[in-house]
């Protein structure tokens, strides 16, 4: 089995970003009224900008392949080139199409050679599984390399008019016009981006490579009901109901396309199940949480951060809270890529040494599930 390096990472931010008080104009007001939950959302979530593949004229400017593509050039040089690439792993909760999978179309752009491509689907842990499946196959020798991703593009599914439809429904029978929470809440949360790394066989030769020690998952799915979701809607016994069994009036009459949350199932497991789950990763691989110098967390809202400080002292897993690293407040949630641009912010500062030891965390609340991966500097 070969050892299996990081050797190279990029990232792409559409456009200029975009400030709390900015991000209604860029979305639009649902019925023309401004919203009653984004200031407290913005509150607990401490966003102070993001990033949108829209321009400051309302035009789209990227779509969620283009933005994997333009992130995925930035790896190549002289000395890796498109054609050296062996295997493209794509992890996205946003693609441009229902069918053909995200990877085809990445690949499409990129229209380099014939290679393997996989397409990872999920939410937040999309980006993770990507990267475990260009992990094993490196590591199996089944490929030299792998270039992996994590994408999304979800500025288009929180414009204003894709809840026109619904907003005026409540209207016309005289309701409170707002768009139930659990569909504006994430409206307020999510950001566009691309991230990208190179994995190898052999680390660099010049400068700093993050080995890969391990990556291991874990699912709470037989246990919790479906907490975020989308193309379908959720009934009262907690199943869902598909976009498939609605028709075409009912899509954009109750909005199945937008992408929903069930915060109160969100705030009761997402914090015990991660730290369950951590606790079964630390204890695998016979690990002291204390010797992790750099932690990086996916959160979706510095809301669970604390919570999750205090989960973690709760059940003895003390990480340094120095060692913390985030940057959610720079570049919003960016779902799948979150956890790249965190780990390119990092590599790209300067402050890694050899032997520092890095732990990635990824949480998804599509129904609870985690993703840890444990790396090297070397």
């Amino acid at each position: 089995m070969k050892d299996v390096y990081i050797t190279r990472i990029s990232k792409i931010l559409p456009n200029d970003p975009i400030s709390n008080d900015k991000m209604e104009e860029v979305l639009g007001k649902i019925n023309g009224k401004p919203s009653r939950a984004k200031r407290i959302v913005l509150r607990n979530n401490g966003i102070k900008q993001r990033y949108y593949a829209i321009n400051s004229d309302g035009d789209i400017t990227h779509t969620n392949a283009k933005l994997t593509q333009e992130a995925i050039v930035k790896l190549f040089d002289d000395e890796f080139t498109q054609s050296n690439m062996e295997l493209l792993c794509c992890g996205t909760s946003s693609p441009d199409q229902l069918l053909p999978s995200h990877a085809a179309m990445v690949h499409g752009l990129l229209a380099n050679r014939n290679l393997e491509i996989n397409s990872a689907s999920g939410i937040c842990g999309s980006g993770m599984s990507a990267l475990k499946f260009g992990f094993l196959s490196v590591k199996s020798e089944n490929s030299n390399n792998a270039v992996c991703t994590g994408s999304e593009r979800s500025s288009t599914r929180m414009l204003a008019g894709m809840f026109e439809e619904e907003a005026s429904m409540i209207d016309a029978l005289e309701k409170e016009p707002i768009i139930a929470f659990k569909k504006e809440f994430l409206r307020w949360m999510l950001s566009d981006g691309a991230g990208a790394l190179l994995l190898e066989n052999k680390k660099n030769e010049k400068g700093i490579s993050l080995k890969i020690d391990w990556i291991e998952g874990y699912s709470f799915a037989h246990e919790l009901e479906t907490c975020m979701y989308s193309g379908g809607e959720k009934l009262e016994d907690g199943t869902i109901k598909s976009w498939t069994e609605y028709n075409s009036k009912e899509w954009l009459e109750k909005s199945i396309f937008s992408v929903k949350q069930d915060v109160k199932i969100l705030d009761a497991h997402i914090i015990t199940k991660g730290v369950e789950s951590m606790e079964m990763v630390f204890q695998k691989h016979d690990k002291d949480p204390s010797d992790i110098d750099y932690f990086l967390p996916h959160i979706s809202s510095q809301y669970f951060a604390e919570k999750l400080k205090k989960g973690l002292r709760e059940k003895g897993l003390k990480i340094p809270e120095g060692n913390w690293f985030t940057n959610l407040d720079k570049v919003g949630n960016v779902g799948s890529a979150s956890i790249y641009l965190m780990l390119e912010e990092l590599l790209m500062s300067g402050i890694l040494k050899k032997g520092d030891k890095i732990m990635l965390t990824v949480p998804e609340s599509g129904r609870f599930s985690y993703t840890h991966a444990h790396l090297t500097v070397c």
